[in-house]
């Protein structure tokens, strides 16, 4: 057994053959009234220790703590490899919760807002030195911040769960020539059979070249070099119709790339990733992969493990989630409030599996206030835009929903949300406009001319369900209301719409056999069903009331799992089987009245 936790490297998208992963056993101290560094944290051995990735919260840390942590400190030093002798130091952080600074050998050497993007910093240590990494990460409940499904006051209700402080992703370092890779951009371009490779270089050097090499289980495909004259040189791999092979959900095929930046013959830094050939259009109601409409049959998952919370226990859990669904008949998910961590989004694009990707903008509640999900600042734009430039390569990402049940009134004046709404969606098109994005999943639709329409609706009697879906025919379809007022601008008829939440159909087999009505470690949507048979024909006769409805291109069902006490799982919160997943399957299956549609 390995004892590193989560050894594998963190970023398949972009990846050096050199590294050193610095998860483990890391010196820890709780800071609750945020004044470590008026008591000299960051120059002293701290007195706990944890298990770094695991938040302090979780019991896989090691501690296990669940109150509210207003800042929490680590300590660890490192020996800088004497192989890596003149190449400067990375310091990569995949995650830390919320407001980060870090520090090395005294000396700060990062800040970072955002607890759900990552960050890097240079380490400023030469090889055969010894660095000290001090961070310090802030987690307060008195300023508007994203924080997703966690729970802003004590403890866990409803859809709202455990909180997450400080580091809770991969940490890792690797050298790199001053010169160096910084980012990829690769666009797939479908119509010419090509990729376009934009590379992001930390400096502009003289004489030097960015190389890019295309490749496939065959060998080379295409290759192109360019000397860097800009900043951020592009070019073009053109894929011959003998090797065009195109990334679908029944063919998830992956070119591999190297990209190299060269002065004369000398490598001074080559990073591997890959890419998926694929295109995301839209075609009046309809969305095409490929040209092709393909009905998605997507779930809800929030992402959460119980003794790891939102740190996946290992990759191979990473990969569970996504063959459990997809047992269960699923093409994709929803990637609910949470930013997932870049090996998910590695698995979903060798298996095939769509994702929409989300950014975790609830939480905003200041003080720990109830019922006020949406107080979002322009941090929020700064921090998705660093999710958008991470992840945008990935071919299994099908769309993205930077905000989520957003609350404000269509007649009310210009809001602070409002301007962040627009300002996230039209950030998202500018970062990558290759894919469609929604503004606002459910509730407050603000932009006009928004590419994709929704709505979340629980109702829970399918006869009631399909009455309120029926008027997406007539131009009229379901549009979510906040106290009975109209919060979106008027649909655009003949746009894509689908309902990206529905079900959330509450089923715990301990309380029904029990015949207990209520408990307060149990909740879901609606009147709860009384037997698992209930439960099956509720699942089918609301799932085919969606399936029927030529004009929808998909739907996103609540949820994968169960999640602490929120019970409206396909499986149990241990990922154990809960229901009759063949059965769950079965009603999947059924052809969608959206697949018969050829019209444009």
């Amino acid at each position: 057994m390995n004892p590193i936790p989560r050894p594998e490297y963190p970023r398949p998208q972009f990846v050096r053959p050199d590294w050193l992963n610095l998860n483990g056993t890391w010196e820890f101290e709780f800071d609750h009234g945020d004044s470590g560094i008026d008591r000299g944290l960051c120059d002293r051995a701290l007195a706990q220790e944890i298990l770094v990735p695991f938040a302090p919260e979780s019991e896989a840390s090691g501690i296990g703590y669940t109150d509210f942590l207003s800042a929490v400190w680590y300590r660890r030093s490192v020996t800088i490899p004497t192989e890596w002798a003149g190449r400067d130091v990375l310091l990569h952080f995949g995650a830390v919760d919320h407001d980060a600074t870090v520090w090395v050998n005294g000396q700060e050497v990062a800040r970072h807002r955002g607890g759900f993007s990552s960050f890097s910093a240079k380490l400023g240590v030469q090889a055969g030195e010894q660095a000290t990494i001090v961070v310090r990460a802030r987690d307060t409940r008195d300023q508007a911040q994203a924080r997703g499904k966690q729970a802003t006051w004590y403890g866990n209700s409803g859809c709202h769960y455990t909180r997450t402080t400080g580091i809770w992703q991969t940490v890792w370092i690797e050298p790199v020539s001053p010169a160096h890779v910084d980012l990829l951009h690769v666009i797939p371009n479908l119509g010419d059979s090509s990729f376009t490779v934009t590379t992001e270089l930390s400096a502009r050097r003289p004489g030097t070249s960015v190389e890019v090499v295309l490749t496939d289980g065959d060998g080379e495909v295409s290759r192109s070099s360019v000397p860097v004259v800009e900043q951020s040189p592009s070019q073009r791999l053109a894929v011959p119709e003998e090797r065009r092979r195109l990334w679908s959900i029944e063919d998830p095929h992956l070119y591999g790339l190297t990209v190299r930046l060269l002065d004369g013959e000398e490598v001074l830094d080559e990073v591997t990733s890959y890419a998926g050939l694929r295109s995301v259009s839209i075609d009046g109601h309809r969305i095409l992969l490929n040209g092709e409409p393909v009905f998605q049959r997507l779930v809800l998952d929030q992402g959460y493990w119980p003794d790891s919370l939102m740190t996946a226990p290992s990759d191979e859990a990473l990969v569970a989630d996504i063959e459990l669904s997809m047992a269960a008949g699923f093409n994709g998910a929803r990637l609910h409030q949470k930013v997932a961590e870049e090996r998910y989004l590695y698995h979903a694009d060798r298996l095939g599996y769509l994702v929409w990707g989300e950014f975790a903008d609830w939480g905003a509640q200041v003080g720990g206030a109830r019922g006020d999900n949406q107080r979002p600042t322009a941090s929020f734009i700064s921090q998705w835009v660093e999710v958008l430039r991470r992840d945008r390569n990935h071919p299994s990402i099908i769309g993205w929903c930077p905000l989520n049940e957003t609350y404000q009134e269509l007649h009310d004046r210009i809001t602070q949300l409002d301007d962040v709404t627009v300002g996230m969606y039209y950030a998202t098109k500018a970062a990558d406009p290759t894919r469609p994005v929604i503004d606002a999943s459910g509730y407050s639709h603000r932009v006009r001319g928004v590419d994709v329409w929704d709505s979340h609706s629980y109702e829970q009697d399918p006869e009631r369900f399909a009455i309120e879906q029926g008027g997406l025919a007539e131009g009229k379809p379901y549009m979510n209301l906040f106290h009975g007022a109209e919060i979106s601008l008027p649909f655009e008829p003949g746009s894509p719409y689908f309902v990206s939440e529905y079900g959330g159909i509450w089923w715990n087999a301990e309380l029904a056999a029990a015949a207990t009505a209520e408990s307060g470690d149990s909740w879901g949507y609606g009147e709860r069903v009384r037997t698992e048979e209930e439960f099956y024909e509720r699942y089918a006769g609301l799932t085919r009331v969606l399936l029927r409805n030529p004009l929808m291109f998909g739907y996103c069902y609540t949820q994968l799992t169960d999640t602490f006490q929120e019970q409206n799982g396909l499986y149990n919160f241990d990922r154990s089987p809960k229901l009759d997943i063949d059965r769950i399957r079965a009603v999947q299956m059924e052809r969608a009245a959206y697949e018969e549609d050829t019209t444009a």
